[in-house]
């Protein structure tokens, strides 16, 4: 039987969410709890990678098991042998096809900065002191709305099939001294939302033009794009599926 458990964590402490052989991700993490917990070596499926250094509010991962669970039950002793950076949120039910990755039709990222320096964002926000133009960044964002090639802000070596995303949401806000980007998509590259934000922050600091900003787009080249801001202020905060691959809850 398969279940989709809704997970969040800060991921100051781990190298992204994969397994990976000389560090610690947040999947091993969890892995060795339901393990220790069902004992039985469950194995998990992730709705895709986080960077080392990202945060998450809501992400999903899969696991299937020989027997009906107690969810109450079974969320309530994860989350006391989780560590404290790590928190399941929900386990539901899911039909035996479901998959925490392939069934995933939105994710949303959001990215934080903090335009004065605040030793309680620490970690949790990139402290970004020069003068920032908020208009001109997000007419350069509306650029991003629909389907295109982000082969621009994608890590060279990546195993993917194609760099086309379809983007639904881009768009900056301003709370007193926070900035948040949010964008939202069908799908994300490998270092996309991080390379975005320093190429949009270019927009903002009179770098480059709106125009300009286009034309990295069209152009295909990495190399073009502006730099990857920290891990520290991006932020994983919501995955969406269809309703219909939901059995219970």
């Amino acid at each position: 039987m398969r279940y989709f458990f809704e997970i969040s964590y800060n991921g100051s402490n781990y190298h992204g969410w994969q397994n990976q052989a000389n560090a610690v991700g947040v999947q091993h993490v969890v892995e060795h709890a339901l393990s220790k917990l069902m004992r039985e070596k469950i194995a998990i499926v992730g709705s895709g990678r986080t960077d080392t250094g990202v945060h998450c509010a809501q992400q999903f991962f899969h696991a299937d098991f020989n027997k009906e669970l107690n969810a109450d039950e079974l969320l309530h002793r994860l989350n006391s042998f989780l560590p404290k950076d790590i928190a399941i949120r929900s386990i539901r039910k899911v039909r035996d096809t479901a998959h925490a990755r392939y069934d995933a039709h939105v994710r949303a990222y959001e990215y934080k900065i903090t335009t004065k320096k605040d030793p309680l964002l620490t970690g949790n926000a990139f402290y970004f002191f020069k003068p920032i133009d908020v208009s001109a960044m997000n007419r350069a964002a509306k650029l991003l709305l629909g389907e295109h090639d982000f082969t621009s802000f994608s890590k060279v070596n990546t195993d993917v099939n194609h760099f086309r995303c379809t983007v639904k949401k881009a768009r900056w806000t301003k709370k007193k001294d926070l900035l948040l980007f949010e964008i939202s998509a069908n799908r994300f590259l490998r270092g996309m939302v991080r390379a975005l934000v320093g190429t949009l922050l270019d927009v903002g600091t009179g770098k480059i033009s709106v125009d300009g900003f286009r034309k990295i787009i069209d152009s295909k080249d990495r190399k073009k794009a502006g730099m990857n801001v920290p891990a520290e202020g991006l932020y994983l905060i919501k995955v969406n599926y269809p309703k219909k691959i939901f059995i219970s809850g």
